[in-house]
Formats: structure tokens, sequence, C-alpha cells
């Protein structure tokens, strides 16, 4: 199968043409080779899902996207994102040609999504709420989802809700800062504890005799501040973080690594063109990417 030459540039908007470009199968393949894998976000947070990505095909390549020309995907209308996810990633894919597209993003997922899977062939792994797993663990019965405005106020969210809840009384938090406060914190500018406690303090909730015991992170953003959250919450409660649940899907879906560690280093690229920061390169290379 022809493939195009990988471009290191950073990308636009632009729609692409998808009749008759080439698609990669695994069902054909049974992956001979590492899988070129694309992990999508509107920022910084897929961090956190691309870190348990790679614990789980070490041996892949890997290009991390930030679409930070158009963060936060929060309060952006829904038409407005199914169209510049779909061009965007209608020019991804016919640049860098990858075999799976994550996701990492819940706006994105619960949104666009379904119009990615229906215009392009390649496999798509998204990222929602991880309310099934939560509900069944929880043993109050006292569960908060803490996402983005955007996130929490969607009918799937709703759905998922009504299908798994399993006695569970359900607490949506709508948080309207917390992933620009986690972008600040890669870029070396945390804030200050109390604007983390009060964007956190809604989740917790104590009445008739049972404390919230689980927060859902429903937003990718927010295990980046995992140990600045257990340390600010009120009492301790399990925070679900989704990215181990969608390594593994990935894993199902592209087979056992051929390796033990590719060597090829992780890229990132950011629409907007610009390069990382001193101290977001720094963040970067812990994650494993090369800026």
């Amino acid at each position: 199968m022809r493939r195009k030459r990988a471009r290191d540039k950073a990308v636009g908007a632009t729609p692409s043409a998808v009749a008759g470009r080439p698609f990669f199968s695994y069902q054909a393949s049974a992956v001979a080779t590492a899988p070129n894998i694309l992990v999508f976000d509107s920022g910084l947070g897929g961090l956190t899902v691309f870190r348990e990505v790679v614990k789980a095909r070490p041996d892949a390549h890997y290009l991390y996207v930030a679409d930070d020309a158009f963060f936060p995907y929060n309060g952006r209308g829904e038409a407005e994102l199914v169209a510049r996810v779909g061009a965007l990633m209608g020019e991804l894919i016919d640049t860098h040609v990858p075999d799976l597209v994550v996701i990492a993003c819940n706006t994105a997922s619960t949104i666009v999504l379904p119009h990615l899977r229906q215009r392009f062939r390649v496999p798509f792994v998204g990222t929602v709420p991880a309310i099934k797993p939560a509900c069944a663990t929880s043993k109050s019965k006292r569960v908060t989802v803490l996402g983005t405005q955007a996130t929490v106020g969607r009918e799937y969210t709703r759905a998922l809700i009504r299908d798994f809840a399993n006695g569970s009384d359900i607490t949506l938090v709508g948080s309207p800062r917390l992933a620009s406060f986690a972008e600040a914190e890669l870029h070396g500018a945390p804030v200050a504890d109390a604007l983390l406690a009060a964007e956190l303090a809604p989740c917790f909730i104590d009445a008739d005799g049972r404390r919230t015991d689980t927060v859902v992170l429903a937003c990718t953003h927010y295990p980046l501040l995992l140990e600045r959250l257990v340390a600010l919450a009120p009492w301790p409660v399990n925070f679900i973080d989704p990215a181990p649940a969608i390594a593994r899907r990935v894993a199902d879906l592209s087979g056992p690594a051929a390796s033990a560690r590719s060597s090829v280093p992780a890229r990132i690229v950011f629409t907007s063109g610009a390069e990382a920061s001193v101290p977001l390169a720094a963040a970067l290379a812990r994650f494993g990417i090369g800026s």
C-alpha cells in the first residue's frame, strides 16, 4: 500500500478530499508492523490518554496533535465543532496516514466522533465519561461527573446516566476553568490552590448520611491535576480516569506490541504553529514527546 510521506508541520483546518485515499485495515494486515497512531485533543489534556496508550503499544509511532488554535472547545457550537474537527481530521489523515486515531477529548468525542466514523475509514477510538464503572464500584452510591460545561450538558452524558446509574445519585459539575488551569500547569504557571478548590468543591455532597465517594474525571485535562485534586479534596474519593480503558481499546484494535519500544520518538503538532516554551518542552519530555 502506497503511503504519503508525513510532513512535520502544523496543519490548518483545510477540507481534504477523501475519495480514493488509501487506508489501513487491521483485519487484512494483522498489524505485522508497528502502527502509526495519531492522538488528537483540543489542547494538552490528551497527554493523559497518550501516556496510557503508549504503555499498551510501546512499539507504535505516535503523533500528538493539539488543536490549540481553537482551544478551548467548551462553549463552541456543535455545528462549528463538527466542521472544524472534520476538516482538520481530513487534512491530518491525508498528510500523516495514521493506522488508528484516538480522539482524546470528551467534547469532541460526544459531538464529532459519529461524523468522523461516517466520513473516514480509519479506526477511531473515542473518549466518553466513565459513568458505568464509576456507578458500578461506588459504595455510597453518590457519584459526581466533573467535566466541561459542554460535556456535562450533552444528551449523550445524560443517556449514559440513564443507562448505567445503577441506583446511584449522580451530580453533574461543569467546570468553566479547570481545563485551562491544567494547561497553565504544563506551561509552568500553576494556579493557586484556592482556585482549584473552588472548582472542585461542588463535586462533594454530604447528605442523608451518604458522602460522594467517586468522581468521574470527564475531561482528559483533569488527570493532569490529579495529585493536586486529591490533596485538595475535603475527604478521600476515588477519582476515575478513563485513560486506561481507552488504552485497552487501542490494544484490542491494534493487537499485541511487535516490540518493546519504538525507535521513532513521538512528536507533537500545534495547529497554531506555535513552538513549545521551555517549561512546556520539559513537561512534554516527561511524557516522552519531543517538541
